[in-house]
């Protein structure tokens, strides 16, 4: 340590209460950001950091995030309403879109303009919301398929079994486990098309761990899966960071974001509004807007008149609103008329 470093006595924090999923009980990572939690906030150790991203169809914005870090080791989930861009956002860090402008790097190597099959290679994989199992093939073919830098896949090298035989039995031995782990060894020889699609979300999870990755990115991996397969879910996602690698999904169920993510990172219209931890994120009223707009706890019916009642501050507010887009409204069509 230099000489011009002074140690300086640690503030006590509050104990937290650890999620709970089974019966294991898992802590919360605290401590990933330097300063006061904020947009763009610097973290201590992010795996991924984000400048200047945009992505524009025509003349919509789907995307603008000025600045971004992704905390490492650590369970961030990203969370707004439809049509916030959180999935595009995805698609581009992925490599699976171009954007527009900026920049992004993951583990200090920059990923602008590198397509996805390389960006997995890297070790970062992504699963979809709409799973991309394939029907028709057996779910140990589905996940042998995740299998990175396999020999046999080379046409001359797949004619000498002696080759690859030994990577393949390895392969196997690999998914297996994992089937194991995810409990759907029992469905190993079963058409991934039988599968329910809940089955399918832990598929997808459980292929995407053969090639060893250290930031896995889920895209609302509770939808459509049956609330007896969600705690089983919920494990999963929980045993990804303990295992050491770093997970950020996209989720629209508040509780799963409150009972796992150590992060939340909150967008709207393309642009990042907030973030911080969980309990902090979801008292923000940025975030109470994005989702039910600023003036959810307005009676509407006192501002119609429809319903006798006194204007408090809020209700003012919004009629000053209707007011002035009205007046631009009419504005704008006496403009078009002329």
């Amino acid at each position: 340590m230099s000489s011009d470093q002074t140690n300086t006595p640690e503030e006590p924090q509050a104990p937290q209460v650890p999620p709970v999923t089974g019966s294991v009980p898992r802590p919360k990572t605290s401590g990933l950001a330097k300063g006061e939690a904020v947009p763009g906030v610097a973290k201590v150790d992010p795996i991924m950091v984000i400048d200047g991203v945009t992505r524009r169809f025509g003349g919509l914005t789907a995307v603008d995030v000025e600045h971004l870090e992704i905390p490492r080791n650590a369970i961030t989930a990203l969370i707004g309403p439809n049509g916030a861009g959180k999935t595009t956002l995805f698609n581009l860090l992925c490599g699976f879109d171009k954007p527009n402008s900026g920049s992004w790097s993951y583990d200090g190597k920059n990923l602008a303009g590198i397509p996805a099959f390389k960006v997995a290679r890297m070790g970062q994989v992504r699963t979809f919301q709409l799973t991309k199992a394939l029907s028709l093939l057996t779910v140990l073919e589905n996940m042998k398929l995740g299998a990175p830098a396999q020999r046999g896949e080379k046409f001359w090298q797949a004619f000498v079994p002696a080759v690859w035989r030994s990577q393949e039995t390895a392969n196997e031995e690999k998914a297996r486990d994992l089937l194991k782990r995810f409990k759907l060894d029992a469905k190993e020889q079963d058409f991934a098309a039988s599968l329910s699609g809940g089955q399918r979300k832990l598929l997808e999870m459980a292929r995407a761990l053969m090639s060893d990755p250290n930031l896995v990115m889920l895209d609302e991996p509770m939808a459509g899966v049956n609330p007896a397969l969600t705690e089983s879910l919920l494990d999963h996602i929980l045993d990804l960071k303990e295992l050491g690698m770093t997970v950020l999904f996209v989720e629209h169920d508040m509780h799963m974001v409150r009972h796992i993510a150590d992060w939340v990172v909150v967008m709207a219209e393309g642009k990042v509004v907030a973030e911080g931890p969980p309990d902090a994120v979801m008292q923000n009223k940025a975030v109470i807007d994005a989702y039910l707009g600023s003036h959810q706890d307005v009676d509407l019916g006192v501002v119609t008149g429809r319903i006798a009642g006194e204007l408090d501050t809020s209700a003012v507010e919004l009629l000053e609103e209707i007011k002035e887009e009205e007046e631009a409204s009419i504005a704008e069509a006496e403009k078009e008329k002329k």
